[in-house]
C-alpha cells in the first residue's frame, strides 16, 4: 500500500491536481461536518472550531468537498479585485524532512466576479465561509484602500465574515500596512463600510514582527473596530537545512512556535478588550494535540494548511476523533 502517494508527485504538480483529487476524495466521506464544541459568535454557528487557512482554495471552487471533509468553516481566498497570475518562477515547494511548505505565489486569483459566482452557486452555506481580501499587486500602497473596499462591498450579503490580508510576504510592500499609520488609515473606512452590512472584518497579521511592534498593530487595529485576528501569516525566517531561497514564506511545522507566540501575545496584550473579538490560529497546526493546544490557548478557532499537504485531506475528521473533542448538540 502507497502511503501519501500525493508527496510521489513534484510540489506544483501535486498542487495542481489536488483540487480535482479533493473532490474525488471527499465523494467517499460524510457529507456534513461533524459537530465538536460547537460556537456561535455574532449569530454565525461552527459546528466545530477547524477549518482551512485562507490560500487552501483560493476561488471558492471546493466548498461541498470541504464540508464533506469535515471543516467547520471555510477561508476562501485570497481574493483580488482583477484577475492575476501568480508571481513569475518558482512558486511552491515543500521539504519532507523539515516537514514544512515554502510559496510565493504573490495572489494568484481568478478576481472577485469569478469567486463571487462560485460562493453563490453553493448557497446556503453549510458553515461559515470568510472571504480573505488583498489588494492587486499593481495598486500602490497609499491606493490599497480602494481594492479593499471594492471587495467588501462585492461579496456584501455573501461573505459571513472579511479577512484583511496585509501580511503575506509575496506582494511587495504589503507588509508595511501593519504599520500604526497605515493601518488606521486602511481599515477605518473598511470598519465603517462592513458595518453597514453588519458583517465582522478580521485582519491577518505577520509573525515576523518584533513583539513590540506585533503589540502595537495588535492594538491599533483592535482600536480601530476591527472584530477579530487570524494569527498569523506565512514567516520569512528560515530553518536550517530547508532548501529554500530567503523570499516567500515558509509554513508547516518551523511556524508552530512563532504562531504559538503571536497567539499568547495577543491574548495578553488585549486583556480584557478581548472580549468579543474572534481569534483564529493558524501556522503549525499538524495534528489533533496542536489544535487542542491552540483552544486551551485562548483561540476560538483554529485552521490548517500545510497538514492537508503532509498528512492529508483525512485531517478534520481525524481531529474529531480527538480525545479531547466532545461532540455538542447543535446550539
Amino acid at each position: 500500500m502507497i502511503r501519501k502517494p500525493w508527496l510521489w508527485l513534484p510540489p506544483k504538480a501535486a498542487h495542481d491536481v489536488g483540487p480535482l483529487a479533493l473532490k474525488i476524495y471527499s465523494q467517499f466521506t460524510e457529507k456534513t461536518p461533524p459537530a465538536w464544541r460547537s460556537f456561535l459568535w455574532r449569530n454565525l454557528l461552527f459546528k466545530n472550531r477547524v477549518g482551512i487557512a485562507g490560500g487552501v482554495d483560493k476561488n471558492g471552487a471546493n466548498l461541498r468537498a470541504w464540508w464533506a471533509l469535515g471543516c467547520g468553516f471555510v477561508e476562501v481566498g485570497t481574493v483580488t479585485p482583477k484577475p492575476q497570475t501568480a508571481n513569475p518562477g518558482r512558486i511552491i515547494d515543500r521539504h519532507l524532512p523539515t516537514h514544512s511548505l515554502w510559496n510565493r505565489m504573490g495572489f494568484p486569483s481568478h478576481g472577485a466576479d469569478e469567486v463571487l459566482a462560485n460562493l453563490k452557486a453553493e448557497e446556503p452555506f453549510l458553515t461559515p465561509v470568510f472571504v480573505n481580501i488583498g489588494k492587486n499587486r499593481d495598486t500602490a500602497n497609499e491606493d490599497a484602500v480602494e481594492d479593499y473596499k471594492f471587495l467588501i462591498q462585492r461579496f456584501a450579503g455573501v461573505a459571513d465574515a472579511f479577512v484583511v490580508n496585509i501580511s503575506s510576504p509575496n506582494t511587495k510592500g504589503l507588509r508595511d500596512l501593519q504599520q500604526r499609520e497605515s493601518l488606521r488609515a486602511l481599515l477605518a473606512p473598511l470598519v465603517d463600510l462592513s458595518g453597514k452590512s453588519a458583517t465582522p472584518v478580521l485582519v491577518k497579521l505577520s509573525p515576523d514582527m518584533e513583539e513590540g511592534a506585533f503589540r502595537d498593530s495588535l492594538l491599533t487595529t483592535h482600536d480601530a473596530g476591527i472584530d477579530g485576528f487570524v494569527l498569523t501569516n506565512t514567516t520569512l525566517s528560515r530553518v536550517k537545512d530547508a532548501p529554500y531561497p530567503p523570499e516567500g514564506g515558509m509554513s508547516g511545522s518551523p511556524l508552530k512556535e512563532l504562531s504559538l507566540q503571536a497567539l499568547k501575545t495577543a491574548h495578553s496584550a488585549l486583556g480584557s478588550r478581548r472580549e468579543g473579538k474572534l481569534l483564529v490560529s493558524v501556522g503549525g497546526v499538524m495534528t489533533g494535540d496542536d489544535v487542542f493546544e491552540r483552544l486551551s490557548l485562548g483561540a476560538d478557532l483554529v485552521q490548517a494548511y500545510s497538514a492537508l499537504v503532509l498528512e492529508g485531506p483525512g485531517f478534520f475528521r481525524r481531529v474529531a476523533r480527538h480525545p479531547r473533542a466532545r461532540t455538542m448538540k447543535e446550539l
